[in-house]
């Protein structure tokens, strides 16, 4: 085992779950800063301030939508590659990691094409106001021209995590951010480009993470150390990593269906409710990427411990983690409510009657945010363990399920017909979803634990 990474399957429970958190929390919060610090410049130094910050907010659910089906195939061959670590079966790991990183690569090449040709066609089915959709447009072009190197990041990121190693990614993340606000800085007030300018930044930006991320893989002394000339698609390892990866997939992109069908709701309020809508989902985006660590925590976590036989840890994994989650959501989700006003007035520059707008959004989902944290871990604590189209099953029926029948029903009475309703889906379907979760992650343990004691009388 490295130095750098965390052991997961011995030592003190809760002191390694801080320590193997806090970094994907620091590099959750750098990727974020990519999103941010795109519409902070445009609205502060774009000389088309407001247009510019509501073109680039309005391309957020579309370019979730089309890059979250391959991501969670990243997170397939991360639960692979732990389990495989887990049980300390070296070939397994092999090739699983040079599986990953070559499908890392053709799935880019994917979303590129279909990013940049059909971006103005998903905008027009969005709803998107015609004064922002030529600007929408050549954000996504851009932004999908890195389609490439944002795939090959994830996957190899996912698998560093998946051994325990979650420094690296955030030492490489840091760069690159640093690198993205310097090149948005540039590009916007030197060249005195916009939306254009901030994309082409976040594209640069990513290919150097992603670089970074292949160097590390290389470097490592254990079976996960990548080689080139060993890429291939190992058929077994692909199925196995599609077995985990399809169902994360597929309900991260009909999650994203459901928020596109909101946000083409909030469309129809107009500019300015897109705008402080826009505003409140970056400022609530810092609270989940927070969160968002606990549950790659209890995937992994989970995950090794399956992979070793060692079922009796993981529920003892799961309370840990929701604890964490939770103390995390309170705080950090009511700070950003609270302190609103002031938050928003960063994004916010020239339009102040956008901000009761935002505002409304994060009464709605900020302050009790911490619902979604603790459905997410149980999320993670689900495919770790290996029952991945059963988490997809109870939270697309709970959560999409949920928002969209709201959305066709109540929303449509007239006197239901507002912001405030379409928000309140939200903690609705976050909770019964959380319930549904822990007792299935309950019974599924249970059920390990047995089998494994009965193994144990026979031997």
């Amino acid at each position: 085992m490295r130095r750098s990474d965390v052991d997961m399957i011995h030592g003190p429970l809760l002191k390694n779950v801080l320590v193997y958190t806090i970094p994907i929390i620091l590099t959750s919060l750098l990727q974020l800063l990519f999103n941010a610090a795109d519409l902070i410049i445009v609205s502060r130094y774009s000389e088309i301030k407001s247009i510019a910050m509501a073109a680039v907010s309005a391309t957020g659910s579309i370019t979730t939508l089309i890059v979250n089906m391959f991501i969670g195939l990243s997170v397939g061959g991360g639960v692979r590659v732990a389990h495989a670590y887990g049980a300390q079966d070296s070939e397994e790991a092999h090739k699983t990691v040079h599986t990953a990183i070559l499908f890392a690569v053709l799935s880019g090449i994917f979303v590129t094409f279909v990013g940049m040709t059909f971006c103005e066609t998903f905008l027009t089915w969005m709803g998107t106001p015609d004064t922002v959709l030529p600007l929408s447009a050549t954000y996504m072009r851009f932004y999908f021209a890195g389609a490439i190197s944002m795939m090959v990041y994830n996957f190899g990121a996912s698998i560093l995590r998946a051994v325990g190693d979650s420094k690296r990614p955030l030492y490489f993340l840091a760069i690159a951010g640093v690198l993205n606000v310097l090149l948005n800085l540039i590009f916007v007030i030197v060249f005195k480009m916009d939306v254009d300018g901030v994309a082409l930044a976040t594209t640069i930006s990513q290919t150097v993470s992603a670089a970074l991320v292949v160097l590390a893989l290389m470097h490592r002394d254990d079976a996960c150390r990548l080689f080139i000339k060993d890429l291939r698609i190992h058929k077994e390892q692909f199925l196995k990593m599609l077995k985990i990866g399809i169902p994360a997939g597929i309900q991260g992109s009909i999650f994203s269906i459901s928020n596109v069908i909101i946000q083409s709701s909030i469309n129809s309020f107009g500019d300015i409710a897109m705008r402080g809508n826009g505003a409140a989902s970056n400022i609530e985006g810092f609270v989940w990427n927070i969160m968002n660590a606990f549950q790659q925590t209890a995937l992994n976590f989970i995950g090794q411990n399956m992979g070793a036989k060692n079922y009796g840890r993981l529920r003892k994994i799961m309370w840990t983690c929701l604890g964490c989650v939770t103390v995390a959501g309170l705080v950090f989700g009511n700070a950003a409510y609270l302190a609103g006003d002031k938050l928003l007035g960063i994004y916010i520059t020239d339009m102040p009657e956008a901000i009761p707008y935002g505002l409304l959004r994060m009464s709605f989902l900020a302050a009790p945010y911490f619902l979604c944290g603790t459905m997410d871990v149980m999320t993670g604590a689900l495919r770790g363990a290996g029952r991945s189209v059963s988490a997809m099953v109870i939270t697309i029926a709970g959560v999409v399920g949920i928002r969209i029948v709201w959305i066709f029903t109540i929303f449509q009475i007239p006197q239901f017909h507002t912001l405030r309703s379409l928000y309140f889906s939200y903690p609705i379907s976050w909770a019964v979803t959380l319930i549904i979760e822990f007792v299935y992650f309950m019974v599924v343990t249970g059920k390990l634990k047995k089998q494994n004691a009965l193994g144990a009388v026979v031997e």
